[in-house]
């Protein structure tokens, strides 16, 4: 994603949830929000569900200085690295599930898991982008 001689210019360091822009429906999609020094992931299925409080969402947090190994690890489909906190699962059908270490797992469809792979490798989800 990054080389460490990069130049490179910060994007934003607070924003509210997004997806992909090659999610198809937002009904169903990965979701990421920058929050100062961290990035928050949830599933947007969850809501889907009126009987889930919202209050209640699992959410993974990952510390910024983190998220571009795991962005890194996305694209290589690498499933956890000693650099990181946060587990990625490949499962039967495509499913991916991201595990957190404090337990917290959120799981995607292929579909879903797809289109944040496309949204990494465009770098909609960078916290800086390289000149």
């Amino acid at each position: 994603m990054t080389s460490p001689d990069a130049v490179t210019t910060p994007l934003r360091t607070v924003s509210d949830w997004f997806k992909s822009s090659f999610s198809t429906t937002s009904a169903q999609c990965v979701e990421v929000r920058f929050h100062l020094d961290s990035v928050l992931i949830r599933d947007s299925k969850y809501l889907r569900d009126p009987a889930n409080a919202p209050a209640a969402q699992p959410v993974i947090t990952v510390a910024a200085r983190e998220w571009h190994v795991f962005l890194d690890n996305v694209v290589s489909n690498e499933t956890e690295s000693a650099d990181t906190i946060l587990a990625v699962e490949y499962m039967d059908g495509g499913r991916v599930r991201l595990r957190s270490g404090d337990r917290t797992t959120l799981t995607f469809s292929q579909g879903e898991w797809s289109a944040f792979l496309s949204g990494v490798k465009a770098q909609e989800f960078s916290l800086v982008r390289s000149h």
